[in-house]
Protein backbone atom coordinates (compact mmCIF):
# COMPACT_ATOMS: atom_id res chain seq x y z
CA UNK A 1 0.00 0.00 0.00
CA UNK A 2 1.26 3.81 -1.24
CA UNK A 3 2.22 5.73 2.20
CA UNK A 4 0.49 9.46 2.22
CA UNK A 5 2.59 12.27 1.89
CA UNK A 6 1.77 12.96 5.60
CA UNK A 7 2.59 9.69 6.70
CA UNK A 8 6.21 9.64 5.63
CA UNK A 9 7.07 13.30 5.97
CA UNK A 10 5.87 13.30 9.78
CA UNK A 11 8.54 11.65 11.48
CA UNK A 12 11.51 13.67 9.79
CA UNK A 13 9.24 16.65 10.59
CA UNK A 14 9.16 15.17 14.67
CA UNK A 15 13.26 14.10 14.55
CA UNK A 16 14.33 17.49 13.07
CA UNK A 17 12.23 19.28 15.90
CA UNK A 18 12.97 17.10 18.75
CA UNK A 19 16.57 17.57 17.94
CA UNK A 20 16.29 21.82 17.34
CA UNK A 21 14.56 20.80 21.06
CA UNK A 22 17.46 19.00 22.27
CA UNK A 23 19.96 21.36 21.32
CA UNK A 24 18.89 24.62 22.23
CA UNK A 25 17.82 25.76 18.35
CA UNK A 26 14.40 26.17 19.82
CA UNK A 27 13.90 27.92 23.07
CA UNK A 28 11.67 25.84 26.10
CA UNK A 29 8.45 28.11 26.28
CA UNK A 30 8.43 29.16 22.76
CA UNK A 31 5.83 29.39 20.87
CA UNK A 32 5.82 26.77 17.81
CA UNK A 33 3.46 28.33 14.99
CA UNK A 34 2.17 25.78 12.37
CA UNK A 35 2.19 28.27 9.43
CA UNK A 36 5.88 29.20 9.78
CA UNK A 37 6.82 25.36 10.12
CA UNK A 38 4.70 24.52 7.25
CA UNK A 39 6.72 26.90 5.31
CA UNK A 40 10.22 25.50 6.91
CA UNK A 41 9.29 22.00 5.93
CA UNK A 42 7.76 22.96 2.54
CA UNK A 43 4.24 21.32 3.53
CA UNK A 44 0.89 21.48 4.68
CA UNK A 45 -0.57 22.28 8.23
CA UNK A 46 -1.58 18.87 8.43
CA UNK A 47 1.78 16.72 8.81
CA UNK A 48 3.22 19.76 11.03
CA UNK A 49 -0.16 19.77 13.34
CA UNK A 50 0.69 15.33 13.40
CA UNK A 51 4.22 16.07 14.25
CA UNK A 52 3.57 18.54 17.39
CA UNK A 53 1.24 16.07 18.80
CA UNK A 54 3.78 13.30 18.58
CA UNK A 55 6.53 16.08 20.49
CA UNK A 56 3.53 16.62 23.06
CA UNK A 57 3.06 12.75 23.52
CA UNK A 58 7.49 12.68 24.20
CA UNK A 59 7.18 15.72 26.87
CA UNK A 60 9.14 18.11 24.47
CA UNK A 61 5.76 20.17 23.64
CA UNK A 62 2.70 21.45 25.12
CA UNK A 63 -0.41 22.37 23.62
CA UNK A 64 -2.36 25.54 25.57
CA UNK A 65 -6.02 26.91 24.57
CA UNK A 66 -6.20 30.20 22.62
CA UNK A 67 -2.42 30.06 22.03
CA UNK A 68 -1.23 26.88 20.30
CA UNK A 69 1.85 24.68 20.43
CA UNK A 70 4.61 25.66 22.66
CA UNK A 71 7.98 23.86 23.62
CA UNK A 72 7.63 22.65 26.91
CA UNK A 73 9.16 24.04 30.13
CA UNK A 74 10.16 21.73 33.06
CA UNK A 75 10.56 22.37 36.77
CA UNK A 76 13.10 20.87 38.86
CA UNK A 77 10.38 18.45 39.96
CA UNK A 78 10.00 16.95 36.89
CA UNK A 79 13.63 16.72 36.17
CA UNK A 80 14.21 14.78 39.28
CA UNK A 81 11.44 12.47 38.24
CA UNK A 82 13.09 12.17 34.95
CA UNK A 83 16.40 11.15 36.46
CA UNK A 84 14.48 8.26 38.84
CA UNK A 85 12.97 6.69 35.86
CA UNK A 86 16.82 6.89 34.01
CA UNK A 87 18.32 5.41 36.72
CA UNK A 88 15.99 2.62 37.16
CA UNK A 89 16.49 1.78 33.84
CA UNK A 90 19.45 2.53 32.56
CA UNK A 91 20.90 0.24 35.60
CA UNK A 92 18.87 -2.34 33.77
CA UNK A 93 20.19 -1.54 30.46
CA UNK A 94 24.32 -1.48 32.23
CA UNK A 95 23.32 -5.29 33.82
CA UNK A 96 21.70 -6.75 30.41
CA UNK A 97 24.78 -5.43 27.90
CA UNK A 98 27.71 -6.35 30.22
CA UNK A 99 25.46 -10.07 30.17
CA UNK A 100 24.95 -10.15 26.51
CA UNK A 101 26.85 -7.66 24.59
CA UNK A 102 28.67 -8.90 21.86
CA UNK A 103 32.55 -8.04 21.54
CA UNK A 104 32.18 -6.12 18.34
CA UNK A 105 29.83 -4.24 20.23
CA UNK A 106 31.85 -3.39 23.34
CA UNK A 107 34.90 -2.50 21.05
CA UNK A 108 32.49 -0.08 19.92
CA UNK A 109 31.47 1.36 23.55
CA UNK A 110 35.49 1.39 24.13
CA UNK A 111 36.23 3.51 20.91
CA UNK A 112 33.12 6.03 21.97
CA UNK A 113 35.05 6.20 25.71
CA UNK A 114 38.24 7.14 24.22
CA UNK A 115 36.92 9.85 21.70
CA UNK A 116 35.20 10.94 24.93
CA UNK A 117 38.43 10.52 26.94
CA UNK A 118 40.43 12.25 24.35
CA UNK A 119 38.07 15.31 24.08
CA UNK A 120 38.04 16.11 27.77
CA UNK A 121 42.11 15.05 28.80
CA UNK A 122 42.78 17.96 26.01
CA UNK A 123 40.48 20.52 27.58
CA UNK A 124 39.11 19.33 30.84
CA UNK A 125 37.01 22.30 31.69
CA UNK A 126 34.97 22.03 28.79
CA UNK A 127 31.27 20.12 28.96
CA UNK A 128 30.82 16.80 28.59
CA UNK A 129 28.44 17.48 25.45
CA UNK A 130 28.14 14.08 23.96
CA UNK A 131 26.89 13.80 20.13
CA UNK A 132 23.97 12.29 20.21
CA UNK A 133 23.01 8.88 18.46
CA UNK A 134 25.65 6.03 18.21
CA UNK A 135 28.43 8.63 19.56
CA UNK A 136 26.31 8.94 23.05
CA UNK A 137 27.91 6.76 25.56
CA UNK A 138 24.39 6.08 26.75
CA UNK A 139 22.39 5.60 23.96
CA UNK A 140 25.18 2.94 22.63
CA UNK A 141 24.19 0.71 25.81
CA UNK A 142 20.89 1.21 25.49
CA UNK A 143 20.62 0.39 22.09
CA UNK A 144 22.71 -3.00 22.41
CA UNK A 145 21.31 -4.19 25.66
CA UNK A 146 19.26 -6.60 24.20
CA UNK A 147 15.97 -5.40 25.39
CA UNK A 148 14.03 -3.99 22.53
CA UNK A 149 11.35 -1.89 25.19
CA UNK A 150 13.96 -0.68 27.26
CA UNK A 151 16.21 0.49 23.69
CA UNK A 152 12.72 2.12 22.32
CA UNK A 153 11.97 4.05 25.71
CA UNK A 154 15.76 5.00 26.20
CA UNK A 155 16.22 5.79 22.31
CA UNK A 156 13.07 7.26 21.13
CA UNK A 157 10.42 8.22 22.98
CA UNK A 158 12.70 9.40 26.12
CA UNK A 159 15.89 10.51 23.74
CA UNK A 160 15.85 13.93 23.57
CA UNK A 161 14.18 14.75 26.55
CA UNK A 162 17.19 13.10 28.41
CA UNK A 163 19.71 15.23 26.29
CA UNK A 164 17.62 18.75 26.69
CA UNK A 165 18.08 17.80 31.00
CA UNK A 166 21.72 16.71 30.58
CA UNK A 167 22.23 20.14 28.69
CA UNK A 168 20.93 22.09 32.29
CA UNK A 169 24.34 20.87 33.62
CA UNK A 170 26.96 19.71 31.14
CA UNK A 171 28.43 23.40 32.22
CA UNK A 172 29.27 22.61 36.07
CA UNK A 173 33.00 22.85 36.38
CA UNK A 174 34.23 19.05 37.07
CA UNK A 175 31.45 17.50 36.42
CA UNK A 176 33.00 16.46 32.87
CA UNK A 177 36.17 14.92 34.07
CA UNK A 178 33.92 13.17 37.16
CA UNK A 179 31.19 11.77 34.84
CA UNK A 180 33.95 10.22 32.64
CA UNK A 181 35.63 8.55 35.32
CA UNK A 182 32.36 7.17 36.04
CA UNK A 183 31.77 5.94 32.28
CA UNK A 184 35.02 4.02 32.99
CA UNK A 185 34.09 1.89 35.46
CA UNK A 186 30.38 1.11 33.72
CA UNK A 187 32.91 0.09 30.80
CA UNK A 188 35.29 -1.87 32.63
CA UNK A 189 32.08 -3.82 34.66
CA UNK A 190 30.64 -4.61 30.74
CA UNK A 191 33.90 -5.65 29.85
CA UNK A 192 34.07 -7.93 32.70
CA UNK A 193 30.84 -9.36 31.93
CA UNK A 194 29.62 -8.41 35.55
CA UNK A 195 26.45 -7.19 35.46
CA UNK A 196 25.62 -6.72 38.99
CA UNK A 197 28.23 -4.65 39.07
CA UNK A 198 27.41 -2.30 35.68
CA UNK A 199 23.87 -2.04 37.03
CA UNK A 200 25.32 -0.73 40.20
CA UNK A 201 27.98 1.63 39.03
CA UNK A 202 25.05 2.90 35.99
CA UNK A 203 22.81 3.81 39.33
CA UNK A 204 25.42 5.51 41.15
CA UNK A 205 26.51 7.74 37.75
CA UNK A 206 23.02 8.63 36.83
CA UNK A 207 22.44 9.36 40.92
CA UNK A 208 25.54 11.72 40.85
CA UNK A 209 24.04 13.42 38.00
CA UNK A 210 20.66 14.06 39.70
CA UNK A 211 22.38 15.60 42.57
CA UNK A 212 24.20 17.91 40.45
CA UNK A 213 21.74 19.09 38.57
CA UNK A 214 19.11 19.49 41.68
CA UNK A 215 22.11 21.50 43.07
CA UNK A 216 22.34 23.98 40.14
CA UNK A 217 18.91 24.69 39.30
CA UNK A 218 17.97 24.95 43.16
CA UNK A 219 20.97 27.84 43.49
CA UNK A 220 19.83 29.30 39.67
CA UNK A 221 16.27 28.96 39.72
CA UNK A 222 15.96 31.57 36.84
CA UNK A 223 18.17 28.89 34.58
CA UNK A 224 15.04 26.50 34.88
CA UNK A 225 14.08 25.96 31.67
Amino acid sequence: MKQSGRTTLTPGIVEQLSLDIAEGHIEPGQKLSEAMLAKRFGTSRGPIREGLRRLEERGLVSFHPNIGARVATYSVKDYIHLFQAREAMEGMTAKLAAESMSLDDKTILRTVFHEHEKQLMNQPDSPYDQDPGDWDFHYLIAKRCGNPILSSLLCDELYQRIRLCRKQHCNTPGRGVRALKEHRRILEAIEENDGELAELMMRRHIAAARKVLESFLLANPTTIK
